[in-house]
């Protein structure tokens, strides 16, 4: 697509999100106009106040800075249909909670809650539905041959020979291997079966670039015996203005992600298995503090009943705090009503021999240091309550691996068990609703580490949603 093309598709995808904008505004409107009595036509021929213009257009500006910052207005060729969705939500969710903030700061009397419910409704569902049929409408120009982006791959290695064959299967992406780049051609059958040429060797990819139209450049060799080769490549890339690729294999690694950043002006390839920062994750502690807010003031009564039960029945605190650990392996004290005798931790290492729990965890069904009213909290899970402040502080979530007690870290015998500590622990998790304490070790394990894996806001919600029936059968509860 050239680029008077690209800058006109632009332009009408800009003023196609106004339109959205000031469409979703006028049919968000429509309650208040029907509770204030007014017809369309009466509406239309009151003045609009200066003040509100000025917000009006502050709050188009502030939009356009949302959808730019979600980069809506860039390439979005190499993102997926669910990253699409993903980040019109987001947008239009940051959209209109400025919106509410403004209504609010500035006293908005038409901006109520079912105003604040058909804008975010509306400019959703508009702004992705289009942006589908703009992407649906790419992908087909594409694979008639239109919006291509010719590549040139450096390297005839088997992972390039794979990656290439990976692209060529999906039109969608619109890239056309125009050769592949290297000293001579080894005598693969793969190579030879990929139907591409050997356009130039090394030295001669700066001469081929000059001459041929060359959109990317896709570098596929390995770093540590051709480092020098691929910089001056980068470098002419650099010059240019070609886009360059990198294909590394620089670690055996199979789970962690790579992302490009940039530190204090200096770029860096960062490699994580856990979630970073972003815009989920911003989303996950904000309903974390939500919730655990809503949760322990719906359920006062019962933590105040709870407390006063424990005090009548049993000598000691009310409150049970033990050290566990948390993000990072950082030290954090739990908070769980008390549900054993006084001295029960003095006593693990005389119960030790009774241990029913594969692995270093400790854990007994008819655990003899249990009150009788800890055995009913526990069955209810009453005493977990307590910990939604620790989700508050900080130290937890609510859902993520169970935080566990330093005695059971210092058994682990795997390194990758360690993994669980580069999230935020939960008060519930996958294997919560997998059986609870009825599994083994290891398999506990192997559902956190597919937590971490597989994570999203979406298996948030649907673990959250298959814990409160988990509770009320007390399943594996112990």
């Amino acid at each position: 697509m050239s680029s008077v093309r690209r800058q006109m598709l632009l332009t009408m995808l800009k003023f196609f999100d106004l339109s959205v904008m000031v469409a979703s505004f006028l049919l968000a409107a429509v309650p208040a106009l029907y509770q204030s009595g007014l017809s369309f036509s009466e509406s239309f021929s009151m003045r609009i106040k200066v003040q509100n213009f000025v917000l009006f257009m502050a709050l188009v500006i502030v939009w356009h800075i949302i959808f730019a910052s979600f980069n809506f207005y860039e390439s979005r060729r190499l993102l997926s249909r669910e990253s699409d969705i993903v980040d019109t939500l987001n947008a239009t969710s940051l959209c209109t909670l400025a919106v509410a903030a403004a209504a609010m700061l500035f006293h908005i009397r038409l901006v109520d809650v079912a105003f604040i419910v058909v804008l975010w409704g509306a400019g959703s569902t508009t702004i992705m539905l289009s942006r589908l049929a703009l992407r649906y409408f790419l992908h087909s120009m594409r694979k008639r041959g239109h919006n291509l982006r010719h590549a040139l791959v450096v390297g005839t290695n088997p992972r390039a020979l794979q990656f290439v064959g990976r692209v060529e299967s999906r039109p969608e992406l619109g890239y056309r291997v125009i050769g592949f780049a290297d000293e001579k051609w080894p005598g693969l059958k793969a190579i030879k079966e990929s139907g591409k040429r050997l356009v130039c060797d090394l030295q001669g990819v700066a001469e081929f670039v000059r001459n041929t139209v060359v959109d990317e450049i896709v570098i596929a060799l390995p770093l540590r015996s051709f480092y020098g080769r691929a910089a001056e490549i980068a470098v002419l890339c650099e010059e240019q203005g070609i886009v360059v690729r990198f294909l590394p294999r620089i670690f055996n690694l199979h789970k962690a992600r790579s992302t490009a950043e940039e530190l204090a002006g200096y770029p860096l390839l960062t490699l994580s298995t856990g979630p970073l920062d972003g815009w989920p994750v911003f989303v996950k502690r904000a309903l974390d503090l939500v919730l655990s807010s809503a949760i322990l003031l719906l359920l006062s009564p019962i933590l105040l009943m709870t407390a006063l039960l424990i005090k009548l029945t049993s000598p000691g605190p009310i409150l049970f705090r033990q050290k566990r650990v948390g993000l990072n392996k950082r030290h954090f004290w739990i908070c769980k009503f008390r549900t054993m005798v006084p001295d029960a931790e003095k006593q693990i290492a005389e119960l030790e021999k009774l241990n029913e729990v594969s692995g270093p965890v400790f854990k007994i069904k008819n655990d003899p240091r249990l009150t009788p009213v800890g055995k009913f909290l526990r069955s209810t899970s009453i005493d977990e309550l307590p910990q939604l402040f620790n989700v508050l502080k900080g130290d937890m979530s609510l859902v993520g691996p169970r935080p566990l007690p330093l005695r059971d870290c210092n058994g682990f015998e795997q390194d990758w068990h360690r993994r669980r500590f580069s999230v935020r622990p939960g008060i519930t998790c996958l294997w919560q609703v997998n059986g609870r304490s009825s599994i083994p070790f290891e398999k506990w394990m192997e559902l956190d580490m597919q937590y971490i894996d597989e994570w999203s806001l979406w298996l948030d919600f649907k673990i959250l949603a298959g814990t409160i029936p988990a509770v009320l059968r007390g399943s594996g509860a112990a």
